[in-house]
Formats: C-alpha cells, structure tokens, sequence
C-alpha cells in the first residue's frame, strides 16, 4: 500500500501542475483580451484604421512570469479573440498566429533563470516588437494587396509595443518576487 501511495504522489503533483497551468494561462488570456478591448484608443490617422491598446502588458507579463507556452495562449487567443469579437474578424487569424508567436519568443527568451533580469527582458520585447511589426506588414500585404500602405501602420505598432514595455519594464521584477513568494513560479 505505501508503495501505491509513492506511485501517486507524483501523479498528483502532475494534476496540480497541470491545473496550475491551465488556471494561470486562462487569467493571462482573459487580461490579454480586457486590456485588448477596453484600454485602447482608435487610430484616426492611420490607412487601415489601427489600434493602440494595452494588451501586450499582460502577455510580456504572463510570458516572462509563467513561459513560452502561457505567452502564446495568452497572446494568440486573448487577441485573437478580440478581433473576432469586435468586428476584426479578418484579422483573427492573422493576430492569432503573430501574437502567438509573439508571447511564445517573450517566453522563451526569458524563461531561463540566467535570462530573468532587465537586459533580458528588453532584449525579449524588442523581439517581439519586431515579429509585431514584420508579421503585420505581411498580414496587411496579404488583406490589402499593397507593399507602400502597411507602412503607415509601423508607427502605431511601434508605439503600442513601446507603451507595453515601458510598463512592463518597471511593473516585473516586483510581480516577480510576488510570484515565486505566493509558490506560482519556481
């Protein structure tokens, strides 16, 4: 009977971590699609019309906080499902794939112990920064069929990031030691 007792402990440990998980990730998509949503102003100037909003602050935070995959379920779904909400629906695919890519790289980038600190994480958001950039360039392309018209939407793609990271940068080494002091990160 001990010996059943020590086959299970692991596998609870795994259900534990497994809901942690799955809690945690859903508490990032759902500030990715609040912050998406209901922090943002319309760009009047831009081409295509345009959004700066403050979603990326609880993607970069769930990415560096929780890793590559809570960053991109974070990214991908809580944006995605913004656009499909809000009457982007073409976008949704394109936001899905790009932000997923975004918040996977953040994550990656900084989940490494050697890389949780100040350089890291601006070398991360800057990364990510530039996949927001090219991969909306190329998702404009494909929509508008233009190469000279998505360039008016840099701009505001660069200052959404910047806005992000500004925030983020002073906000993440306190939610860093909060996180691993409540248990949630290692």
């Amino acid at each position: 009977m001990a010996n059943t007792n020590v086959q299970t402990a692991p596998a609870n440990n795994e259900a534990s971590s497994s809901v942690q998980f799955l809690t945690v990730t859903a508490i990032f998509v759902a500030l990715t699609y609040i912050f998406t949503a209901f922090i943002n102003v319309r760009l009047p100037i831009a081409a295509n019309g345009g959004l700066i909003h403050l979603g990326n602050v609880p993607l970069f935070i769930g990415a560096i906080l929780f890793g590559k995959k809570t960053g991109a379920i974070a990214g991908g779904v809580g944006m995605g499902l913004f656009d499909l909400l809000s009457g982007w629906t073409l976008w949704a695919p394109f936001t899905f794939v790009i932000v997923g890519i975004m918040g996977f790289v953040v994550g990656k980038l900084t989940e490494d112990e050697k890389h949780q600190n100040f350089k890291w994480y601006v070398i991360a958001i800057a990364a990510a920064c530039v996949i927001k950039v090219v991969g909306y360039y190329i998702a404009e392309i494909v929509i508008y069929g233009n190469f000279f018209s998505p360039a008016a939407s840099i701009p505001g793609n660069l200052v959404q990031i910047g806005v992000a990271a500004v925030i983020v940068l002073i906000v993440i080494a306190p939610l860093n030691i909060a996180a691993k002091k409540t248990g949630l990160k290692r």
